[in-house]
Parts: structure tokens; C-alpha cells; sequence
């Protein structure tokens, strides 16, 4: 599989760059078109997204490097070379969500509803983005043969032909997953008596579950020790999304309800 879409001699487009783009472009439209409907401005949604893009991506890519210190201590500038890969999704998450909070604060905005309407439009983003890792020929599983991969459609098989061996797309599998989850996000967002905070809970449970199991399969995970960092922080979304569900869930029924169309915010932007 060919990481370069595009070669000008001088400049390289590279698939990965393309893929990480539109699924940026396309969530935040999902995200912007949600926000209109509770009084959100939508001057104050375009700024969020022009520092919480570059944010999210200088903390993937800090996380990235920092499990990989031994090569990228020795090559710096490389340390730049994002279009060749290398984001680790919880450092994004990490970054994102600490500048969520702060901007939030600052406009004095309800933070949980709009964790809530970006975590929706997050999944189709990583659905959507990891079709990048497929291009850069990065994030399968263990070797497997061609035999085992006959339900998979010819072109994803011979991507997954590298060097010469054929790999598990565990790409693929998280991919579906985040899917499967934005669907199952669209059908709840409409439920009338969700809770402002529960569409963070399911991103966190759902997340958390797909990727601890998908990450079993990995050959090239950030390694704490012994023990493959992203299940550890898995785990922990998972604690946390099933604490903050039962702390949402607390009072009536009728209280701070996603849906309560009166229920709307007041910025000033």
C-alpha cells in the first residue's frame, strides 16, 4: 500500500494527511450542526475548533513520542513528521478534553453538554481516521495468513500485505467499532430522558471496551513495562464512564435532561 497519494517532486500529499483531514472536517460539521440546536454560537464552535485541532494533535503526537523516546531522543526533527503517522488517540483525548474545560470556563458554558456533542462527532472522527493507519501500513495485529482474511474486500487484504506478510486489520476492527458506537450514539442523543453527561459515559464505556479488546490483538502498542498502556487507560475510561453515568443519574428524571428544549445555553462570545 502506497502512504503517498499524491507526489510533486517538491511537495508529498500523503493518504494519512487526507483521511485525517476530512474525518476532522467532516465531525466537526457533525459537532457544529448539534451545537445550533441549544443557542450555541456558532463563532464560539469554529474558535474551539481552531485551537482544540492543533491541541489534540500536539498532545497525540507528545504521547506518541514520549513511549518511543529511545528513536525520537536521537532523531528530533522526525519528531515533526506527523504525516508519516505516529498519533496516539488517548494523548488527543487528553489534551482536547483539558481544553474543553478551560474554554468552557472562560464563556462560562455548560462544559458536560459540549463534551457531549463532541464526543458523538469524535467517534465518526476515529472511525473515519483510522483508515490513515491502513494507508501508512501501521496500527495491525499479529501475522495471519490470507486465508484468514477471505471475507475482507481485495484491497484491504493487499494492505494488509506488507513485506511480504499478511496481517489481522485490527485498523478495520476499530474502525467498525467507533461506527457501530456513533450509530448507537445518534439513536440514544434522541432518547428524551438521557441525561446531560450520559453521551460522555457512553463514549468513555464504549471506547474503553472496543479498544482494551482490540488492543489485545496489536503488535505495536505503547508498552508501560510489560503491560500495553492504551488497556490500562481503557480501563480507566471505562471506571470513569460507568462512575460518571450512576453521578448523572442522580435526582429526578426529569432534571438536567439532554433533550429539555428550554434547557438551552447562554453564551457570551
Amino acid at each position: 500500500m502506497n502512504a503517498v497519494l499524491l507526489d510533486l517532486g517538491v511537495i508529498k500529499i500523503y493518504w494519512y494527511s487526507v483521511i485525517m483531514f476530512f474525518a476532522i472536517l467532516i465531525g466537526g460539521s457533525l459537532a457544529l450542526k448539534e451545537s445550533k440546536k441549544w443557542k450555541i454560537p456558532e463563532d464560539f464552535m469554529v474558535n474551539l475548533f481552531f485551537f482544540i485541532i492543533p491541541i489534540a494533535l500536539i498532545g497525540a503526537r507528545l504521547y506518541f513520542v514520549a513511549f518511543h523516546w529511545d528513536f525520537y531522543g536521537n532523531h528530533l526533527l522526525d519528531i515533526f513528521k506527523v504525516w508519516e503517522g505516529g498519533l496516539a488517540i488517548h494523548g488527543g483525548i487528553i489534551a482536547g478534553l483539558i481544553f474543553i474545560i478551560l474554554y468552557g470556563r472562560k464563556y462560562k458554558i455548560n462544559i458536560k453538554r459540549l463534551v457531549d456533542i463532541i464526543v458523538v462527532s469524535l467517534l465518526l472522527g476515529q472511525a473515519i481516521g483510522r483508515w490513515g493507519n491502513f494507508f501508512n501500513g501501521e496500527a495491525h495485529g499479529a501475522v495471519t495468513s490470507l486465508e484468514a482474511l477471505k471475507w475482507l474486500p481485495e484491497f484491504i487484504r493487499e494492505g494488509m500485505h506488507i513485506n511480504g506478510v499478511y496481517y489481522q486489520p485490527t485498523f478495520l476492527y476499530e474502525s467498525l467499532w467507533c461506527l457501530i458506537g456513533f450509530a448507537l450514539a445518534l439513536v440514544i442523543r434522541k432518547w428524551s430522558y438521557l441525561k446531560i453527561g450520559n453521551l460522555t459515559s457512553f463514549y468513555l464505556i464504549w471506547y474503553g471496551i472496543g479498544r482494551f479488546f482490540i488492543e489485545g490483538f496489536r503488535t505495536d502498542s505503547l508498552m508501560l513495562g510489560n503491560l500495553k498502556m492504551a488497556q490500562i487507560v481503557s480501563i480507566g475510561m471505562i471506571v470513569i464512564g460507568i462512575v460518571y453515568l450512576l453521578i448523572c443519574y442522580k435526582g429526578s428524571k426529569f432534571d438536567n435532561r439532554y433533550n429539555d428544549k428550554e434547557n438551552v445555553e447562554h453564551v457570551i462570545f
